[in-house]
């Protein structure tokens, strides 16, 4: 048994097309979660990509019904080699937005991994390679090398795979909750969301959370004519826009205090401010917005941000020379971990009511996330896991690269199901980056960041295996 020799077979596999091949056959099967009912498909995935899996490593797995609309269901899987060892969780989710088939670039397809090397970027194509099919197949794919080379572990592993996450994980919670004796673990190892850059390998112990809410205003019923009724009817789209403009300035600024964190902690500003945050691989950042005096990185991961993301008024696709009856918007928060999101509602509803917009309706949206979380640089898993990432990067001959660590993404993940319900500290390794189209036409995966994956979880799983009478059993890491 040798570390060295667990990597090269995560090399062979990715060399040799193994991994590529995998992850083309989970690609291919639709699991878009806003389309139809794709409980179907939810469950082809599960069952019929990765079961069959994860069976050949001895792992134990069953179908989880999820009570909660939309009645996404769990997988878990259980390779237990002694009910007295610690153990690992391994989550990830099954289900992807929708595919928007008719809006790739030509000769792409979100149901077809292709593999585009131009300008060496070696981008592979299609829906869920970041988000988060081959994020979890990394994972699964790096736990197989270390079985096949180790035989035994020495710990415990269980996967959960959910199938509601691109929804707002509704029921993950209560699963949690339901299979807390099943789930429990001493730390969730997982992967979603992307590298800070696609250079640098990422670590991050938690979450920014979001929160959704509707603006709503209706004034009367139907439209009437312009030029009969304008300037003497109130324009329900004008009244909207500016009460929007109540709450957010014109570059991003948040004006509505109970909203905004007090400060970023000291020791939260201190892990920050070693990241630099230049946007590489994506569009290109706009210096000017966002809470004035803060750095790119501070605004991204220690503040909150309050978005417009779709706002009608009238018929956008046929507008006539009326004044429309209503307008709406739909808004979110995303917020750190020291913000409580119970407080949002009635933040929102006392800014408008003193600011003169009673009419507006305020209303939060179902399935938001619960709490955001963080974690300390000084967690001993931090500590482990960049130790043995830096110790893989040396193997590889790339031993100039440093670790990133962020105490918390700047998106949003389900994370408190982990760190609160079940109670476990949490480490979130993604394999994507900024740039990777997710959530839109043309996803892709870099095949470098896939290699670099693949090589980094392998190394980690067969530390753990190594030492996990050393950081398990002396409660070093718990």
């Amino acid at each position: 048994m040798d570390r060295n020799k667990a990597i090269n077979r995560s090399v062979q596999i990715f060399n040799d097309d193994a991994f590529f091949n995998l992850l083309a056959d989970w690609v291919a099967l639709d699991t878009g979660s806003r389309k139809d009912d794709r409980k179907p498909q939810m469950l082809a995935y599960l069952e019929n990509k990765i079961t069959p899996y994860l069976e050949p490593m001895e792992f134990n797995c069953r179908i989880v019904e999820n009570q909660v609309e939309p009645c996404a269901p769990f997988l878990i899987a259980r390779r237990i080699e002694d009910v007295s060892l610690p153990g690992i969780l391994i989550y990830g989710h099954a289900d992807t937005v929708p595919g928007m088939e008719d809006d790739w670039e030509q000769g792409l397809s979100p149901l077809k991994l292709t593999r585009n090397t131009q300008k060496n970027l070696d981008k592979w194509y299609g829906r869920g390679t970041a988000d988060n099919k081959g994020q979890h197949c990394v994972n699964l794919a790096a736990l197989d090398c270390v079985i096949k080379e180790r035989g035994s572990l020495g710990f415990n592993v269980i996967v959960l795979i959910e199938s509601g996450e691109e929804s707002g994980s509704p029921g993950l919670h209560q699963i949690c909750e339901q299979e807390k004796d099943s789930l429990k673990a001493d730390v969730l190892i997982a992967s979603d969301g992307p590298r800070i850059d696609p250079e640098v390998p990422t670590i991050f112990g938690g979450s920014r959370a979001v929160f959704n809410f509707d603006l709503n205003i209706n004034l009367r019923k139907g439209g009437h004519h312009s030029g009969n009724w304008g300037g003497l009817l109130a324009n329900p789209g004008i009244i909207l826009s500016h009460a929007i403009a109540s709450m957010v300035d014109s570059k991003g600024k948040i004006l509505v205090d109970a909203l905004r964190p007090e400060n970023i902690p000291l020791s939260v500003k201190e892990a920050i401010d070693k990241l630099d945050v230049q946007g590489k691989g994506g569009p290109k950042i706009d210096p000017q917005w966002g809470e004035p005096g803060l750095s790119p990185a501070q605004k991204l991961y220690g503040w909150n941000t309050l978005d417009v993301l779709a706002f009608v008024c009238g018929d956008p696709g046929q507008p006539v020379n009326a004044i429309p009856p209503e307008a709406w918007a739909r808004c979110h928060i995303r917020f750190t971990a020291d913000s409580d999101p119970d407080t949002f509602i009635p933040a929102i509803r006392s800014h408008l009511d003193h600011n003169g917009f009673d009419m507006v309706d305020v209303e939060p949206v179902p399935n938001n996330y619960g709490i955001a979380t963080r974690m300390s640089s000084d967690n001993p898993w931090i500590q482990f896991v960049s130790s043995s990432f830096e110790t893989t990067m040396n193997k590889l001959g790339k031993k100039d690269k440093k670790v990133a660590f962020l105490p918390n993404l700047g998106g949003t993940l389900p994370n408190d199901a982990f760190s609160h319900v079940i109670g476990m500290p949490t480490i979130w390794v993604p394999h994507s980056y900024g740039g990777c189209n997710q959530h839109a036409p043309n996803e892709h995966f870099l095949g470098k960041i896939a290699f670099e994956g693949l090589a980094l979880m392998t190394g980690l799983f067969w530390d753990i295996a190594e030492n996990s009478t050393e950081i398990f059993k002396k409660g070093n890491l718990k």
